[in-house]
């Protein structure tokens, strides 16, 4: 079986604290934190077409260098 190569900054094991910290947030605690992204000053929140989330993505990798 071939292993999945990890983005850069992930480690398996974040991947298992991230996967182990939604799994185990409740609905109360995972309304607050969807409802605290729309506020975050730095960042906005948009929605596209499906068909444009590969040419957005691309864009947003070239500019951020990620």
């Amino acid at each position: 079986m071939k292993k999945e190569k990890l983005p850069r900054g992930l480690s398996e094991a974040r991947v298992r604290r991230i996967i182990k910290h939604y799994e185990s947030q409740g609905a109360e605690a995972a309304i607050a934190e969807d409802e605290a992204a729309f506020k975050t000053p730095k960042r906005t929140i948009m929605q596209i077409p499906r068909k444009l989330v590969p040419k957005v993505r691309a864009l947003i990798a070239r500019n951020v260098g990620g």
